[in-house]
């Protein structure tokens, strides 16, 4: 989940702070050193996630593009420079074009907005912004929310005494951001100690890694997951209450790619494992560390056994993926996903909550192993599968459509009516199977003129007849005839949707009833 971090650097930033009555420091100061603190911890925890640095006053800049060099983002606090009003307003508008450019509308991002609690002044202010909200066009509208997923943290270097007339309008940026997000302020007076506190409130909530469990029978891998996942609110219940994921994540079965598909899925995770030492303390996931120490304890864990690691190769050798039991009536899977021709990562799916998240699969709590089955669904040569499950109850997606795009659909269908016309009553059951399907479709279509006009080709080619036609032709045109023009002039009782026009009965061989 990409970062972006809005740095306010105006004037009001320059305020000086006199700490414990020794060295006095600007607010900008006590900024860059959170920043500082969160850039130190992403770069141990969160080495994956990608994080920009925008300066902004009355304009903004982007001082540090995407990236994961958490040095260069350092380096890029220490040269910032001052200049005047505050202008929140631009500064959201350009973030919003930076991440689009970047990511696009769909990835989610988190935004943290670092500021003194100043609105600005006159026009550009964020009071003026917020006040013509309802006077806007289209063209002109407010930068919140997001046009993508996104979380906006609001870090106040102001105590509550500073930010009393202004929390309220921070709190309506949350609002506007379809209220996700928090506004953090420090506690007590403004000092090195309670900056970091505020900044260690947002790195445990929004940066805490997540820890879990990966359990398969007998084996046990400590893993993390990238991002961190996000709780998940059911709409359909009385009183919603958000779905965690559990630290104990078990392995319940394995299942073909093919047969999983491409399914519906809440978010995508990175898996890595984590090595533990005999005393159970981390020794580090396996990644590429700068320092001495880092890179030992990276060496240490590479050489120590991973189930992660097994479970990685074995699914991309077999094509196969895990489904995982998240937690009550909730699933996801396991596969190997490649980066390039040479890599590939463990990756986690989650999908909806519920006992059967893919209809093709059924019930996830009533699949089983091969081996519990009578024969192999598959079949000695694996050339079938026994997915997708049939529904018990048939779709309406699943049944045959009449779509008309073109005049050539319409006239062919037509046509099949009138050879199937010609040549009855051999032909009575498919003619009035393609009759009725007609009549349904321009039913559906609100098509009745067709009806009437179908009509007039059947009394037409009733009165064609040659001499050496069935008797029973006539009658099984003339009553197909009538049928449509009771269709067509919108009698409730003939045109009912399911409704189908039934062969006329006549006695005129045995052999015909029969068959009718």
């Amino acid at each position: 989940m990409p970062t972006v971090v809005l740095l306010d650097v105006s004037l009001s930033m320059t305020r000086l702070v006199s700490l414990e009555g020794t060295e006095e420091y600007q607010r900008k100061h006590l900024a860059a050193h959170g920043l500082s603190m969160l850039f130190e911890h992403m770069a141990t925890n969160y080495k994956l996630e990608f994080t920009c640095l925008v300066a902004f006053s009355s304009l903004w800049e982007l001082m540090v593009p995407f990236t994961r060099d958490y040095n260069t983002l350092q380096e890029a606090l220490s040269t910032v420079d001052d200049y005047d009003k505050t202008c929140l307003e631009s500064a959201l508008s350009g973030i919003s074009n930076i991440v689009q450019d970047e990511w696009g509308v769909c990835i989610p991002c988190q935004v943290i907005l670092v500021t003194d609690g100043s609105l600005g002044i006159g026009r550009g202010s964020l009071r003026h912004s917020l006040s013509v909200l309802s006077q806007r066009s289209e063209e002109s509208k407010f930068p919140l929310p997001f046009p993508f997923p996104s979380k906006l943290y609001v870090m106040c270097i102001a105590n509550l005494e500073e930010t009393t007339d202004t929390l309220d309008i921070l709190e309506r940026l949350i609002d506007l951001n379809n209220g996700e997000g928090q506004i953090f302020t420090i506690d007590g007076p403004l000092c090195l100690k309670n900056v970091q506190s505020m900044f260690g409130k947002l790195i445990d909530q929004a940066y805490s890694p997540f820890h879990a469990v990966l359990k398969c029978g007998h084996l046990v891998s400590d893993m993390q997951m990238f991002p961190r996942p996000e709780p998940v609110i059911i709409d359909e219940e009385l009183e919603p209450v958000p779905k965690t994921i559990n630290t104990e994540l078990d392995i319940v079965g394995f299942i073909k790619i093919a047969d999983i598909a491409s399914p519906p899925v809440l978010s995508r995770h990175l898996v890595l494992p984590i090595a533990l030492n005999k005393e159970g303390d981390d020794l580090g996931s396996g990644l590429p560390e700068e320092t001495e120490d880092e890179t030992s304890a990276s060496q240490i864990a590479g050489k120590m056994p991973s189930f992660c690691v097994l479970l990685h190769g074995s699914l991309k050798v077999e094509g196969m993926v895990a489904i995982v039991l998240l937690g009550p009536d909730w699933y996801g899977m396991l596969y190997s996903q490649a980066d390039s021709k040479k890599k590939s990562n463990l990756m986690m799916s989650l999908f909806e909550p519920g006992p059967e998240p893919l209809p093709w699969l059924g019930k996830m709590s009533q699949l089983g192993p091969i081996l519990d089955a009578e024969e192999n669904p598959y079949g000695e040569d694996d050339s079938k599968s026994p997915f997708p499950l049939q529904p018990r109850t048939k779709r309406s997606y699943a049944q045959n459509v009449t779509v008309w795009i073109k005049p050539s659909g319409l006239q062919t269908d037509v046509q099949k009516i009138l050879r199937n016309a010609r040549k009855l009553p051999e032909k009575t059951q498919t003619f009035y199977k393609e009759l009725n399907r007609l009549r349904k479709a321009a039913l559906a279509f609100g098509f009745l003129d067709l009806l009437k006009g179908v009509a007039d080709m059947l009394d037409r080619e009733c009165t064609l007849l040659p001499d050496t036609a069935h008797p029973d032709a006539a009658f099984q045109l003339s009553h197909a005839a009538q049928q449509l023009k009771l269709a067509s002039t919108g009698n409730s009782e003939y045109a009912a949707y399911e409704h189908n026009i039934a062969p006329l009965q006549t006695d005129f061989s045995s052999s015909s009833a029969d068959r009718l």
